[in-house]
């Protein structure tokens, strides 16, 4: 049987640890996160707790290995759109395991439509300048939706808040289509309190890829933050990490530079406790299901 642990499939980076690799390697399959291990999830035209874990030596669903695990299956779970480290297995199963939570998660490429990856106006606590969405209603990106339990979600939001807020997406307004080809009716998404990094035409600088480029565009473009974290990205994240008041004085000139535009159109679909629906109501599945993108 191949070797599923993060550290072989090279998913094993943990950003809070190593600020540089932020946001750390994505899972790019249908997956069952179990600790350090990542099971391969064989997608079929039904719901998500019924799609085969394949690695089990006996055919059984996904709910049925959560089950046999002792965890929530799937239609108790919430799904959690990930777009920055929340997306690394190797990082979402530090966040839990450290806390003593089981690492026990699904974790799915979905296709969301409205929604951009850009950079949070902030310094984070590691160092490393995160990730965020932003609306843009012409974009179509393939994003990690993480299926957290009650207790899964608790920990995530602690690592979350306050720099970022939650939301939930209605699947009517942001379309959000499974690799079955079956749709969401919404999920949640953490979006930056602090607003968006503006790119030198004034739009929402692209989020996502290489740490060390974007902390070098940072410090080539601001003769103050270099003073301040430099002269290089490795200096920036060893002193930011370090420092909460480095972190605080290093956002601040991001908003002097006018460098950050706020986040106001997450704002009408901010988390007021409602039940979150994870459907929308679909005809059954089989023949009727919409075709596979």
């Amino acid at each position: 049987m191949k070797d599923r642990s993060l550290e072989a499939l090279g998913l094993d980076d943990v950003p809070a640890k190593q600020p540089l690799t932020y946001p750390g390697r994505p899972t790019t399959e249908p997956s069952l996160l179990t600790g350090d291990e990542l099971l391969q999830l064989d997608v079929r035209p039904v719901r998500l707790g019924d799609w085969y874990v394949e690695e089990k030596a006996e055919q059984q669903s996904l709910d049925e290995a959560l089950s046999g695990l002792g965890q929530v299956v799937t239609g108790h779970r919430h799904p959690v759109i990930a777009v920055g480290s929340n997306a690394s297995p190797g990082q979402v199963s530090h966040k839990l395991t450290r806390l003593g939570i089981p690492a026990t998660v699904p974790m799915v490429p979905v296709r969301v439509r409205g929604i951009g990856v850009g950079c949070s106006g902030h310094i984070s606590p590691a160092g490393y300048v995160a990730g965020t969405p932003y609306v843009e209603r012409g974009a179509e990106t393939v994003l990690v939706v993480t299926w957290l339990d009650s207790t899964q979600l608790k920990a995530v939001d602690d690592t979350e808040f306050p720099d970022y807020r939650r939301a939930i997406l209605p699947g009517d307004v942001f379309e959000m289509t499974m690799p079955s080809g079956e749709r969401l009716g919404g999920a949640y998404i953490y979006f930056s309190a602090h607003g968006v990094l503006a790119d030198p035409d004034g739009m929402p600088r692209p989020g996502g890829g290489d740490q060390s480029e974007l902390l070098a565009a940072l410090l080539a473009a601001s003769p103050r933050l270099r003073e301040l974290l430099g002269p290089a990205p490795a200096d920036w994240v060893s002193k930011a990490g370090a420092d909460r008041a480095l972190r605080e004085q290093g956002t601040q000139i991001f908003g002097d530079e006018g460098w950050v535009l706020p986040q106001t159109d997450f704002l009408p679909y901010l988390d007021d406790g409602a039940e979150l629906r994870l459907y929308d109501d679909l005809p059954p599945l089989g023949d009727s299901l919409p075709p596979r993108p």
